[in-house]
């Protein structure tokens, strides 16, 4: 074991748009605590983060929206333009994000751990993974990906790839690599075999399944293989007109997990839910009719609530569509109160409001712990 007694962490890394983020959601749903360097990165320069005025002092209020925020776009145009404003920029954020990991890890009660950062290799963090996962992509998957998904321009898309070392550097560092150029089936068989081949798990004793009673309710943590089973209950009870299937389900998984309400074997309930940043969002709520809608949401998010917790998760994040979200006592009760998005007053949990919230959806608001990561010094 390395730095951290008796923590296995995986450092996962890869060039931009090379699915490094779904490749660390999939090592989470086998049982790693994932870490996401750079958006801690996001958060170490956010108005309540100490890397907020010396990025300022260095690069100008010309960097700022109209809200005081570090307009990252702005930020990036110059830092990767310039190769002595990026490592100004890096002797920074990078101090930071190293002591907000160390304090991740150690509070972490999860025995493998999954470090995601694509610039890991650069850093001191190398040094403390005992083992380094590189995704990969071609090229031109990459172009596609970023001006598909993330809307840029081919000409920013290329200068991004070009300002980063090239991948066969990465690959040669390389315990591990996921080639993720086609679909999220395809990476999954691939991290599988990896995890089971190269992780170093202590063997238990074998679970002995008991059945469950027809009348009992359970929640249940979805598993990918589950993923047409899911579609199917999802489109039998959306008033949406489209029609999901296996493979929607299973890209869905490289972002989100699903917590099953069961009577039974038979699925009655289900919430779609993520964490990343240390904010967990739940999205998704689908109950058959005639469940009882307390005793289903209290099952449910209290699973959500404990897993979070687990995850150190700062807040809790629920978007209601507008039925559920009438159920105001309900809510309240709960510990969940209504909010918009300026309200949550952390840059963070904006963001993440921004990012998930579904249009025309009411957003609640919980709070699972005081302290956070990268406060202001």
């Amino acid at each position: 074991m390395g730095a951290w007694p008796g923590k296995y962490v995986i450092g996962l890394t890869g060039n931009i748009a090379t699915g490094k983020s779904v490749v660390r959601k999939m090592l989470e749903h086998l049982g790693a605590y994932g870490i996401d360097a750079d958006a801690l990165g996001h958060r170490a320069i956010a108005p309540d983060a100490p890397g907020y005025q010396p990025v300022v002092d260095i690069f100008g209020k010309w960097i700022l929206d109209g809200n005081g925020y570090v307009d990252r776009s702005r930020l990036a145009r110059i830092a990767f333009s310039d190769p002595q404003a990026l490592a100004l920029l890096e002797k920074i954020v990078h101090p930071l994000v190293r002591e907000a990991v160390d304090l991740l890890v150690r509070r972490s009660r999860y025995r493998v751990v999954v470090l995601e950062a694509i610039k890991l290799l650069e850093g001191e963090l190398r040094e403390k993974c005992d083992a380094i996962w590189v995704t990969y992509a071609p090229r031109e998957v990459q172009l596609e990906r970023l001006v598909q998904k993330r809307g840029m321009s081919e000409e920013i898309a290329r200068q991004r790839i070009n300002a980063q070392p090239t991948q066969e550097q990465k690959l040669a560092a390389a315990n591990v690599v996921i080639t993720n150029e086609g679909s999220f089936e395809d990476a999954w068989v691939q991290v599988v075999a990896a995890w089971v081949e190269t992780v170093p798990l202590p063997k238990t004793a074998p679970l002995i399944a008991r059945p469950v009673p027809e009348g009992d309710i359970v929640v249940e943590r979805a598993r990918p293989r589950q993923a047409g089973h899911i579609a199917a209950f999802i489109n039998r009870l959306s008033s949406d007109d489209q029609h999901l299937n296996r493979e929607d389900i299973m890209a869905a998984f490289g972002e989100k997990a699903y917590l099953l309400l069961k009577r039974g074997t038979r699925i009655v309930g289900l919430v779609g839910w993520q964490v990343e940043n240390l904010v967990a969002r739940t999205a998704d709520v689908f109950l058959e009719p005639g469940l009882s809608l307390e005793e289903s949401m209290r099952l449910l998010l209290a699973e959500v609530e404990q897993a979070s917790r687990e995850l150190q998760c700062e807040a809790s994040l629920l978007f209601l569509s507008s039925d559920f979200a009438s159920h105001r006592a309900l809510w309240k009760e709960l510990g969940y109160e209504p909010r918009s998005i300026q309200s949550l007053g952390v840059r963070a949990w904006q963001e993440a409001a921004i990012e998930t919230m579904p249009s025309g959806s009411a957003m609640f608001f919980k709070q699972l712990r005081k302290d956070r990561v990268l406060q202001p010094i």
